[in-house]
Parts: C-alpha cells; structure tokens; sequence
C-alpha cells in the first residue's frame, strides 16, 4: 500500500465514522505511524508503507473510529509553540487557554513567584516558566497528571516544582505574586450534551466543576486571597457563560478585567488583590 492509496482508504473510513476533519486526521495519524513529519507524506506519495507502518496506521484509525481524541493516539498536542505530551490522565490543552498566558503577561506588575492551579500537562506552568523565568509553582489532585506534567517541564527544560494536593490546600499562605488556572468549569448536568471524544476520553476531574459548573471557581477565588501577597494577581480561564458568576466572586478585589478569545466570547477573568495600606 502507497502513502496516497492509504490517506484515501483512511480519509474515507473516518468520514464513514463522522469523525471531524477526516483527511487531515488521516494525515496525522499515517505521519505519526510513519514516525514522519506530514509534509514528507506529500513529497513521497508513491511510497510503499512497511508492514509495521500499515498495522500501526490501522490501529491509529480504529482507536480514532472508536472515538479517542486524535491527541490521545499521538501523545502530542502543541500549546504557545511547544510540543507537549499528554495522555488520558489530562486535560488535553485547548488553543483558547493560550489567552491566559496572554493575559498573565500583559499585568503591570511581573510576578517572580507563581502559581497555576490543577495543571493537568503543565502547559500552563511550563510556558509561564519558559516566558518569563519566573519561580513556578503548580498543583494537581492527580499523582497521574503530576507526573505528565513533570515530564513536560524536564523534556522543554522548565524550572516547575510540582505539589499534589486539591487546588491550593498545600500552598503557604501570602507566597505568591501571581496564580493562574484553567479550573474544571463544565456543569455536571451538561455530561451528556459533551462530544463524545470529550465526555469518554477526558478525565472528568479536569472537566466537572460540579453541578453548576462554579464549585473549583468560588474555591480558588476564596483560597487565592489567602495565598496571593498584597497587590497579587489571579488570572482564570472562563467557561461559556461562567462569567456572571465569576466575576461577582471578586467584589472585594481590584481591577478587574475580562478579556474576550479571537471569537469575542469572555475567555479570560483577571483581578488584583487590593494591596495593604
């Protein structure tokens, strides 16, 4: 089999299975079998694939027809131009999360010491170590998220130190200058109207904020204040629809900003800590 006559098979078996975008999932999947980059697919479309290439494509596709994220099968997903590994254990990082990277850079104030909340793959961690040289602090319930995220910091070389603990309970008090956080924020109610490679493949500690959706957002906004110092800087992703909700958490805070994502929608809450007199 040729690497044209496989991207045709495979193209039009994931089209069969409504899978989204089929010829480019074809693509990734035939590269990541081929141990390839996907331009080397058009510049060779002649080539016979070695029997191990066919039997590993095949099984990419099935695994994709079954409805595992295309992520999951390659154990790669780039995130503010990195590389980062993931797997079933995490969250895998959405584009839109990148705005709270933004946003954290955009503050007056460069934070020295920081923190990121529930880091999953650390790609928020990891990038805000990376981006700003800052001492980084990041926290996850799951030893098995810890984990990937660990190896993300030691394979892109970032100075992370990871604690596993729910959201902030391990934290000292009045240490940080700055938190971000991309909290759980899908309502439990919502579980069913989920894509299917969301709702089966993702771990639901990353994804559930309870039944309204605001359970980790009221905990780390009320926790925050105990762990920021005076003038100190939170910065979360919001959810469809969450900011009503979030942003009246910060009545007693300063400068509150929301920051919209490329399609307008309030993809990013920041507020300072009003600093002591």
């Amino acid at each position: 089999m040729t690497v044209q006559t496989a991207l045709v098979q495979g193209t039009k078996l994931l089209e069969d299975a409504n899978i989204a975008v089929p010829r480019l999932t074809a693509e990734v999947l035939l590269a990541h079998a081929m141990r390839a980059e996907r331009v080397y697919l058009y510049a060779h479309p002649e080539q016979e694939l070695k029997e191990v290439e066919w039997l590993h494509y095949g099984r990419y596709l099935h695994e994709r027809m079954q409805g595992k994220p295309t992520q999951y099968i390659t154990r790669r997903q780039e995130f503010y131009g990195r590389e980062f590994l993931v797997n079933s254990d995490v969250l895998i990082p959405r584009p839109e999360t990148e705005h709270v990277v933004e946003a954290a850079m955009r503050l007056p104030h460069r934070a020295q010491r920081l923190l990121d909340v529930g880091t999953g793959t650390g790609a928020l961690a990891v990038t805000m170590q990376l981006e700003t040289g800052a001492e980084v602090w990041a926290t996850d319930i799951s030893p098995a998220a810890a984990a990937v995220a660990a190896d993300n910091a030691c394979r892109l070389g970032a100075r992370v130190s990871l604690v596993i603990c729910d959201a902030m309970a391990a934290i000292a008090g009045g240490s940080m200058d700055l938190i971000v956080s991309n909290p759980p924020y899908v309502p439990l109610r919502e579980r069913e109207g989920l894509q299917r490679e969301v709702r089966e493949w993702e771990p639901h500690v990353a994804l559930f904020g309870g039944e309204s959706g605001f359970d980790v957002y009221d905990r780390v906004v009320a926790d925050a204040a105990r762990v920021l110092r005076p003038g100190g800087w939170l910065v979360m992703e919001l959810g469809f629809g969450c900011q009503p909700h979030v942003a009246g958490l910060f009545d007693s805070w300063n400068e509150l900003r929301i920051e919209p994502d490329l399609a307008g929608i309030p993809r990013v809450i920041a507020a300072r800590l009003p600093a002591l007199p």
